[in-house]
Order: C-alpha cells, then sequence, then structure tokens
C-alpha cells in the first residue's frame, strides 16, 4: 500500500513539472505550427536566471511567498525578453516554410543557445536550494516529502487552468483557437496574426522558463540540462497529440505514473519506460490521444 501511495504521489510530482514544459511546447506547434528544437534551452535559461535571482536577492532563509514570486517574477521576465527576440528576429523569417526547414532552423538557434548559456553564466553549476528548504516537510502516510514538490503541483494545476480559461472563455483565446483553424481566413478578416505569434510564442517561452525556475532549486544547474527535458517533452507531446494542451496534460500523468511505476518496481525500466509509453500509444493512435482537427483546403 504505501509503494502504491508513493507511486501516485512521486507520479503527480513528476507529471506537474513535466506539463509546465510539455504545455509551452505543444502551444507553439498549435498556434505557429513549429516544433520548437530549442525550447529545452528556454527552460535552461529560466533554470539559470531563478539560480541567479535567488541567489542575488534572497537571504539564507527567506519567506516561501517571497521566493516563489521570485521564481515566477524570473520566468516572466525572461519571457517578456526572450519571447518577442527570438520570434520576431529569427522565427518570423521562416514562417511558410517547408516544417524540415523550419525544424532545422530551431536546432540552429539550440546549438546557438547552449553556447550563450555558456557565455553568460560559464560552465561552473550554479545552486539556488535556499528556495526549496523554506516550504518545510510534509508527511502523506509514513512517506516524508518536501513541501517544495507540492507548490510544484498547485502550480501546474493553477497554469493548466489557466491556459484552458485563457484559450476557451477570453477574447483572445478565441482569436487563437481560430488562428490554429486558419491562420489565413483570420488575416483575411482582419486579425492581427503577427500579434497571436508573438503573444502566443512569449506565453510558450514562460512556460518553459517557468518550468526551469521551479526546478533550480531541486537541482544543480549545469550546462546541457535542457537536452533530457526536450526529449521528454517531445515524448509527452506526442503521447498527448501535438497541438493539444489537454493532451499535453494526460501525456504528463502517464510519464509521471510509467516512470513513477518503473522507479519503484522495476528500476532498471526507469531509463525507457517514457519511450515505451510513447510507442505503445502511436501504435494505436498514429495521431495520439487528442488528434487536433485540420482543415481540408479544396
Amino acid at each position: 500500500m504505501d509503494k502504491l501511495l508513493a507511486i501516485l504521489v512521486d507520479g503527480t510530482i513528476y507529471a506537474s513539472w513535466l506539463f509546465l514544459v510539455a504545455a509551452g511546447l505543444t502551444l507553439v506547434f498549435g498556434v505557429l505550427n513549429l516544433l520548437n528544437m530549442a525550447h529545452g534551452n528556454l527552460y535552461a535559461v529560466g533554470a539559470y536566471a531563478a539560480a541567479t535571482a535567488v541567489t542575488m536577492f534572497l537571504g539564507r532563509e527567506p519567506a516561501a511567498l517571497q521566493a516563489m514570486v521570485t521564481l515566477v517574477g524570473v520566468a516572466v521576465l525572461v519571457a517578456i525578453v526572450v519571447g518577442p527576440a527570438l520570434e520576431r528576429g529569427i522565427l518570423r523569417l521562416f514562417y511558410g516554410r517547408d516544417e524540415v526547414v523550419m525544424m532545422l532552423a530551431t536546432y540552429a538557434l539550440f546549438l546557438m543557445m547552449e553556447d550563450l548559456i555558456k557565455l553568460i553564466w560559464g560552465v561552473n553549476p550554479l545552486y539556488a536550494s535556499q528556495a526549496y528548504q523554506v516550504f518545510g516537510n510534509v508527511n502523506i502516510g509514513k512517506l516524508p516529502y518536501v513541501g517544495y514538490d507540492f507548490a510544484i503541483v498547485a502550480v501546474a494545476i493553477v497554469v493548466g487552468v489557466g491556459i484552458w480559461f485563457w484559450m476557451n472563455r477570453s477574447r483572445f483565446g478565441r482569436i487563437v483557437l481560430a488562428v490554429i483553424h486558419d491562420r489565413e481566413i483570420c488575416d483575411a478578416l482582419g486579425v492581427n496574426v503577427v500579434r497571436v505569434f508573438v503573444v502566443s510564442f512569449s506565453i510558450a517561452v514562460f512556460l518553459a522558463a517557468l518550468g526551469g525556475a521551479l526546478t533550480a532549486p531541486m537541482i544543480s544547474v549545469q550546462p546541457g540540462i535542457g537536452v533530457n527535458v526536450i526529449l521528454l517533452s517531445f515524448a509527452v507531446v506526442i503521447i498527448g497529440g501535438l497541438g493539444s494542451i489537454e493532451g499535453a496534460a494526460i501525456g504528463a500523468l502517464m510519464v509521471g505514473f510509467s516512470r513513477a511505476a518503473a522507479v519503484h518496481l522495476a528500476p532498471v525500466a526507469e531509463l525507457f519506460i517514457v519511450y515505451l509509453v510513447m510507442a505503445a500509444v502511436l501504435f494505436f493512435r498514429p495521431e495520439g490521444l487528442f488528434k487536433r482537427e485540420q482543415l481540408r483546403k479544396i
């Protein structure tokens, strides 16, 4: 019973973190029709910026609210600065081209950002552990957990609900959905598609940076941390269906629970269980669990 409880709790925590990053990746694909290979670097920038901010502005024992506001604020700042710069400065040059060309462009961006991160922050690891300790410990049954992990779960729930309401209940969100279905008609009707692209990409950058910022207190922030993240994020969005926020949530839960089960029941399977789940889903549903509807143009 304790092992089952551990799988459920660990899987939920891992899925929450993964959803934050994967949601941004699937949002970019849905709106811009772009599979962003550099998404993991945006996660890394958020982690590095958060570690720097925690070191500079927080003392040894900051308040929990102060720590969380700092981490979220860093993600917002990264989105404001990096999002429009990348979208307007680089990505817009490749809109309308073949999907392979766009993917190669983002891969080139991935390589450049890897070196740029090293130039700015160096190659030595950074730490922000003081933000991890301020939430105390939580006991679930006989299992002790760090309270910070459940703060990430709460943030993921708030973000997921917020994205859903933004996409389905706000005026701008409905415009985004219209652009997803047919950007040419929206452009002809006078919709500012450029603005939709910039805002949507900036929100995706915020989600990636938020995932990195919230992870920074739990790890040593060092070069290469974005590579594994982008692989896992791709697995999540492929399982859920490219362009589907709901699919990203379900995919993250499937990956989280399967990985947690492997860790507790068969540790040797941890490295490939995620991709085994992805292969099983694609075998029965090649388009993912939530296929995005596409219009046929005659």
